[in-house]
């Protein structure tokens, strides 16, 4: 018999599968058995209603995907009133996404959304702060410490900060995070990237740019999730690339406690039940009987938490 629990910073979860913000809902309840992921992440919400980016929002990139959604929300009171009943229903904690123009706003948000039935916050920091010029909040340790810190002063319940690739400071932003009240990472985000029809001439985007996953992100996501895991002492959540139990294993060898998937669900809305029944036979084989024994136990020679840079070969 193999245990498949983890702890989130004091939240117990069965399994350490769940899905990314954007790509779950609802109705995938007449699909599998929700009770058999180990958490529910709502898409990211915002306090008023939002349309969206203009379209198209989607295409696919060689296996992978891009993405430019822009968070249409039909706003926190539509939240509050059909998404919260709906899972209090399932014994799996909920985690809220959320996202704020400012610091202030994501806090007001925050102190809202903390309701009964709601677990834990995950806080869309990924996101544009309009404060910093659009750049996003966790690009930097000092955006990252000022939004946390006021998040933190809001609720009492676990917050997730979810960070981004597109930052050249992975530890220093992940430690700006914990110090600033986080209780576990979502690592990572999207990475901002751009794709053309050579016929056209035009992006294939109606935003321009947009978010790259999929597989193809694994191994950058896989690097920060080793990085903060590294850096900090609050679990850290993997997430890009995951569509496989080999996937899950590897993010738990780098030191992530848990994973989200999100792509692959867009393939095979049940590829979260696959990839927990792959896990559990892959323990089995292999004698494995608990997720201890795999978070954090990389045989890295005690490496720097920072990148080894190598040369290219001649």
């Amino acid at each position: 018999m193999v245990d498949l629990s983890v702890d989130i910073g004091g939240l117990k979860l069965i399994n350490p599968i769940m899905p990314a913000s954007g790509t779950f809902s609802e109705e995938l309840a007449e699909v599998f058995d929700l009770e058999r992921l180990g958490a529910h992440v709502t898409k990211t919400i915002t306090r008023d209603w939002r349309n969206g980016n203009p379209t198209p929002r989607v295409c696919e990139i060689s296996g992978s995907m891009l993405n430019s959604i822009g968070i249409p929300s039909k706003g926190i009171q539509a939240f509050l009133e059909n998404t919260i009943p709906f899972y209090r229903q399932y014994a799996a904690p909920l985690v809220v996404s959320i996202s704020g123009n400012t610091a202030d706003e994501f806090a007001a948000l925050c102190a809202d959304i903390s309701v009964d039935g709601v677990d834990a916050i995950e806080v869309n920091i990924s996101c544009p702060n309009i404060e910093e010029d659009g750049k996003a909040y966790a690009i930097r340790p000092s955006t990252t410490y000022e939004v946390m810190r006021k998040l933190r002063k809001a609720t009492d319940l676990p917050l997730w900060a979810k960070l981004t690739p597109n930052t050249g400071e992975t530890p220093e932003v992940a430690r700006a995070a914990e110090e600033g009240g986080a209780d576990a990472l979502v690592v990572a985000n999207t990475i901002l990237s751009m794709a053309i029809d050579i016929d056209s001439r035009k992006p294939r985007l109606g935003n321009l740019m947009g978010g790259l996953s999929g597989p193809c992100l694994k191994p950058i996501s896989l690097r920060m999730a080793y990085q903060c895991a590294k850096a900090t002492n609050i679990p850290v959540i993997g997430c890009g690339g995951v569509s496989t139990a080999e996937d899950v294993i590897e993010y738990l060898i780098a030191g992530a406690s848990a994973v989200q998937v999100g792509t692959a669900s867009f393939l095979n809305p049940t590829a979260m039940i696959r990839i927990v029944d792959e896990l559990v036979a892959w323990m089995v084989r292999n004698d494995v009987s608990s997720m201890d024994e795999l978070i954090g136990s990389i045989n890295d020679g005690e490496q720097s938490e920072g990148l080894v840079f190598m040369e290219s070969a001649p």
